[in-house]
């Protein structure tokens, strides 16, 4: 019996990984400028100048997401949750500070939550490594 290899290794064509969702997490939070990342809770996270700014929750006490917790302008958390109760959620431990749970599992608009990362950078950095508008 024949054993027929993919198209693409027939014809020596290297197809690119795929990128998983912490990947590309990890991809727009280390863009940012003097952004780190730090294990803490046995999640990634990621700093500015030591002070937090967005944490991964791999299903985290057994939840059935995987999704970033970031901290969100005042207002805001609420109404996320209210118009998209299937993408954003309020995270324990910090959810009663403001912070808002996005979830990444679920085809998420990449566009979208690299704008929700830079805002909460923006809400937790020195005003000198702010991003500007």
């Amino acid at each position: 019996m024949k054993v027929r290899r993919p198209a693409a290794k027939r014809r020596g064509v290297v197809r690119k990984s795929r990128r998983t969702a912490i990947d590309r997490l990890r991809e727009i939070c280390l863009a940012l400028p003097n952004a780190t990342e730090k294990l803490a809770w046995g999640e990634p996270t990621w700093r500015v100048r030591g002070k937090l700014f967005a944490q991964l929750d791999d299903h985290h006490h057994g939840a059935d997401h995987l999704a970033v917790w970031l901290p969100a302008p005042l207002g805001e958390q609420e109404t996320m949750i209210f118009t998209d109760p299937a993408r954003f959620f309020r995270p324990p431990y910090v959810g009663q500070r403001g912070w808002v749970g996005v979830r990444i599992d679920r085809r998420p608009d990449w566009t979208e939550v690299a704008k929700l990362v830079q805002q909460a950078y923006g809400l937790v950095a020195p005003p000198s490594r702010r991003p500007m508008r």
